[in-house]
């Protein structure tokens, strides 16, 4: 029996999986489930098998970009689906292991990358966050929330639910008119705008990206409040001052463990005595692990996904107090539905910014992030922070009534 064919039989087991070979054979794997969507691949040589087997989390997206891997029956997110429904992270079943030179090599890569400089952070947000504008037009929503939404049911459509994202996330702030916030790693805006409409703050967003920065610039001035939310290029490290509210939405998984404490520790100091900061990261569920080497080497270079414990422990020298935390389960799995179905409704217009091959790089790259949020290890975390332990009212109420009074 292959190297393919012992991978294959040990994860299959829900749903059925079909490959067509390259000298036109065929062979099934697992037994129809009703629940999973059966897939068909046709491997376009003969080389295929052991390569894929050889380290499946990187070299199955890497034929599949290349064309070597062909999907006949179902797309990207039915296989991938199928592939993770097998291996669950609440069923501890670990079903996807390449050699030992290949999982010592990745552990080695997300170590090295993990220390994220300033200088290395930088290259690494312009990796991903300056690709064309038109491409994240495409398949975000109208503001831009490059995020997980929060939807408050499963009818909710993406601009309504990365809306009322906003608004859980300002609930938690506890905003007052005229106070001064901070958003770390600001995107193209859309949070800092709506603060600003919503609750009559003035902000002041940074970011490492500079067509980020562009963007955000120009909408601070066409809605005529660039005197009241401001946006600069600069690391968080460099920054100095005061604000009443520090927000982080989509940016602590660029940090870097090595820099967890050094980023709390500066928030500590940009933070009022009276102030409270929110952030909003996505997380692992359980201990702590590694990045995959597909994300790592093709999407978010020096990325990491902490476990809570990481992002407790590295806050607890910084006396800040948690003294609020909720964990979205699925939130992020319907986001990333969303964005995928724009994705391939996007296709041609996608294929004529990059080509085919970054085509199937993306649709990898968010079919995987679904089901890793479905099925793996991923959630997304929303903590929020004090100094003082009478900053915030003693109970949750203040955060409901603030919620259901803020615009969508």
């Amino acid at each position: 029996m292959s190297l393919f064919d012992k991978f294959a039989n040990r994860l299959f087991k829900r749903g059925q999986f079909t490959i067509i070979f390259a000298d036109g054979s065929r062979r099934t794997y697992g037994t129809a489930d009703p629940a999973v969507k059966p897939v068909t691949v046709r491997f376009a040589d003969k080389g295929v098998a052991r390569f894929i087997a050889s380290n499946p989390h990187l070299r199955a997206a890497e034929a599949y970009m290349d064309g070597r891997l062909v999907i006949e029956q179902g797309d990207i997110r039915d296989l991938i689906d199928l592939v993770r429904a097998n291996g669950r992270w609440e069923d501890a079943r670990v079903t996807l292991r390449g050699t030992l030179t290949s999982l010592v090599r990745d552990r080695i890569r997300a170590r090295v990358q993990s220390f994220n400089s300033a200088r290395a952070s930088k290259r690494n947000v312009a990796h991903h966050y300056d690709l064309n504008d038109r491409l994240y037009d495409l398949f975000l929503d109208a503001d831009r929330q490059y995020s997980c939404a929060y939807f408050t049911g499963p009818e909710v459509g993406l601009d309504q639910a990365q809306a009322d994202k906003k608004a859980h996330i300002a609930a938690k702030l506890n905003l007052k008119p005229g106070l001064r916030v901070l958003d770390i790693g600001c995107g193209w805006g859309g949070m800092a705008l709506y603060l600003n409409r919503a609750a009559d703050v003035d902000v002041l967003g940074i970011t490492l990206s500079e067509e980020q920065l562009k963007v955000a610039r120009q909408r601070a001035e066409a809605a005529g409040v660039a005197d009241r939310v401001k946006f600069e290029l600069i690391d968080y490290r460099a920054l100095e001052g005061r604000f009443d509210r520090i927000v982080s939405v989509g940016m602590f998984e660029h940090v870097g463990v090595p820099q967890y404490e050094t980023f709390f520790r500066k928030c500590r100091d940009l933070l009022a005595e009276d102030g409270v900061m929110l952030l909003h990261t996505i997380g692992r569920l359980g201990v702590p692990g590694k990045t995959d080497a597909f994300t790592l080497k093709y999407i978010f270079p020096g990325g990491y996904n902490p476990a809570l414990s990481e992002i407790v422990s590295a806050s607890e020298p910084a006396r800040l107090i948690a003294a609020d935390v909720e964990t979205l389960r699925l939130h992020y799995g319907m986001t990333l539905d969303h964005w995928y179905d724009r994705t391939m409704a996007a296709k041609d217009a996608i294929v004529a910014l990059y080509d085919e091959r970054f085509f199937r790089m993306w649709t990898f790259y968010l079919a995987g992030a679904r089901a890793a949020f479905i099925h793996g290890n991923l959630c997304n975390y929303q903590i929020q922070y004090i100094r003082d332990r009478r900053a915030t009212p003693i109970t949750r109420d203040y955060m409901r009534e603030a919620e259901k009074a803020l615009p969508r």
